[in-house]
């Protein structure tokens, strides 16, 4: 049965099956061949102690090497298959991750913090692998040795083998213990990862806002109060983890005391005979643990071999029990990030392509019938009834916060309404997979985003082996073309993080190129002129005069200029239509769009003095 807490790895596990079959192979094969290593150091003892030769001394040492070389070169193989599954797996698993993330709606992204996603994509991922690649392979290894090993220590003495292992039922408890308390730990450490990431991040993208408040030594500060909770919650993980493995050497000690106590009872009972033996020659490295081996006499004479058999073996056992610790920690730390992730994993995206949902061609035209809207249990749209013919343009306008980038924002399903209150040809836009329904629109958002990539690779974006001609021919449309050929490197230069080296308004520029040359049946501009002088403006507005032909356009501005030539202009109040009509039409109501029109007039003529 699969580990529940590793159930979310199981696919992963499966699709590698054969490579962790070959390397458990080669595991058998690295422990099997070491097990015999005590077996000929024995037969030598035996041997030379009838008589050394050189003939004597060759043969053992050329076993003893070649049983070294082998188990080498198994080792190697086992290191190389189940190192190399668990960075095949973490490869895996960040693509799928990536995936995951890539398919989740934007309300997720408004829930969760950047840092704290990336620091389950890079840090919990990182555990993950350590627990399918050392983890698996330590654990794998300690078991097999520890099997082989007990067989022939049982061989030789049944009863010392008892005394020896006497001590672990203790340490298996402790093991548990310890394993909750390291799980729990580094759960909260990497809780404060997180923070700290997102800290950083926040800082980066942030950085002209905090130069521009003068707030350097106060986010320093509070980098640094996060960074010491996070070195405070490290240093507890450690002096855990600093417990953990004396308290398992400490037991490995215990069983050799145990046994050179009963073995020196026996000696003074006169019932058995007790050899003890420094052998440095077998005693492993980095270990402070005298290599003590005991020979007793149970049924018969221990003979010198056995003596160094037996010592050898516990010998070989102390690093694999010691390194349960280290395993113990790679699990648990494992286990805690694969929670972490499997947190992504398991999320749904609220917004996805609906049974039945085909790709379509679309004409353009759009109506929202009956529509009302809540976010976050807050009513935002009541009762909108608006149709717009394909090919023709609206505007809209209103106060901040009347729901005008929400109604736009139902077009493309980046949130859904309910089914059948938005339409597109007359059909509801569940009926289209997302995929086609967003080829078909372009979008500029009001926070315009521009990747840290060349200038041409940002309009092009979306648009599969996009021609240097249709680049240019939509940098025209959006006026931005002039401009880009005034920079050195043209239309191959960088743009920087989020289009740091451009003005507002030559981004938002940039934006209207990309969604234009993507040849949409609707185009959506969101206050998409908002940054650009009047001048530009009219620029842009007159070449999307001819791109907007055959076009269903949508214009969001609280600029009259901007909207003035639109084919209907639609005003929102508090989430609700209240003016629908022509420029003149809605002048000559003397309302919400009379007004604005008559303060921006005023603003231009005062501007003039």
């Amino acid at each position: 049965m699969f580990p529940r807490k590793l159930r979310p790895l199981l696919p992963y596990v499966k699709r590698y099956r054969w490579s962790y079959i070959a390397g458990t192979v080669c595991i058998f094969l690295t422990n099997g061949i070491w097990i015999l290593f005590p077996l000929v150091l024995g037969r030598a003892a035996d041997d030379l102690t009838r008589g050394v030769t050189s003939h004597k001394l060759l043969q053992y040492a050329g076993w003893l090497l070649l049983i070294a070389v082998t188990k080498g070169l198994f080792q190697f193989l086992t290191r190389w298959i189940v190192i190399g599954i668990s960075r095949d797996i973490e490869f895996d698993l960040r693509n799928d991750l990536f995936a995951r993330l890539e398919g989740l709606s934007y309300s997720y992204y408004q829930r969760h913090r950047t840092g704290d996603i990336m620091a389950r994509a890079t840090n919990d991922l990182s555990a993950v692998r350590m627990l399918l690649g050392p983890a698996i392979m330590y654990t794998a290894n300690t078991l097999v040795l520890t099997a082989g090993a007990l067989v022939f220590m049982i061989s030789i003495s049944p009863e010392l083998t008892f005394y020896t292992f006497l001590p672990l039922p203790v340490a298996s408890i402790l093991i548990q213990h310890f394993g909750r308390q390291i799980h729990d730990r580094f759960e909260r450490i990497q809780a404060m990862f997180s923070d700290i990431s997102a800290r950083a991040q926040e800082n980066f993208s942030g950085a002209r806002l905090i130069r521009a408040y003068v707030q350097e030594e106060a986010e320093i500060e509070a980098f640094e109060s996060a960074n010491e909770e996070y070195i405070r919650r490290s240093l507890r993980l450690v002096r855990l983890m600093g417990m953990l493995w004396p308290t398992l050497e400490f037991m490995l000690g215990c069983a050799v005391v145990l046994v050179l106590w009963l073995g020196g009872r026996e000696v003074l009972l006169g019932q058995r005979t007790v050899i003890l033996s420094w052998h440095p020659a077998v005693a492993t490295p980095g270990i402070v643990l005298p290599a003590i081996a005991t020979s007793l006499h149970l049924f018969g004479m221990m003979s010198v071999g056995d003596f160094f058999s037996f010592s050898t073996y516990m010998m070989q056992l102390t690093w694999p029990i010691i390194a349960l610790g280290y395993v113990i920690n790679l699990f648990q730390r494992g286990t805690a990030s694969l929670g972490r992730l499997n947190e992504i994993m398991q999320e749904q995206p609220e917004i996805q392509d609906q049974p039945g949902a085909e790709d379509r061609e679309i004409a353009g035209e759009i109506e929202f019938r009956n529509l009302n809207f809540s976010y976050d249990g807050k009513q935002v749209l009541h009762d909108i009834n608006l149709r717009i013919p394909a090919g023709s343009s609206l505007a809209i306008v209103g106060p901040t916060g009347s729901g005008k980038t929400t109604l736009v924002d139902l077009i493309p399903r980046v949130y859904d309404a309910e089914p059948g209150t938005v339409l597109i040809d007359g059909r509801s836009v569940r009926a289209y997979s997302l995929a086609s329904l967003r080829r078909n629109i372009g979008f500029v958002p009001q926070e315009t985003f521009l990747f840290s990539d060349r200038i041409h690779e940002n309009i092009a974006f979306g648009v599969n082996a996009a021609t240097r001609e249709a680049i240019h021919n939509a940098a025209e449309a959006a006026s931005i073309a002039e401009d880009i050929e005034s920079f050195p490197e043209s239309y191959d230069t960088l743009v920087g993080e989020r289009g740091i080296t451009l003005s507002g308004g030559q981004k938002q520029r940039t934006a209207i190129a990309r969604a234009l040359i993507r040849n949409p049946k609707i185009l959506i501009l969101d206050d998409a002129l908002s940054s650009v002088d009047t001048q530009t403006e009219d620029k842009i507005l007159n070449h999307l005069r001819d791109v907007m032909q055959g076009r269903t356009t949508i214009f969001i501005s609280h600029r009259v200029s901007t909207v003035r030539n639109a084919d209907r202009i639609a005003v929102l109040h508090g989430g609700r239509i209240v003016e629908l009509g022509t420029h003149g039409e809605l002048l000559a109501l003397n309302g919400y769009y009379s007004d604005l029109y008559n303060k921006q007039l005023l603003e231009e003529e005062l501007a003039e003095v």
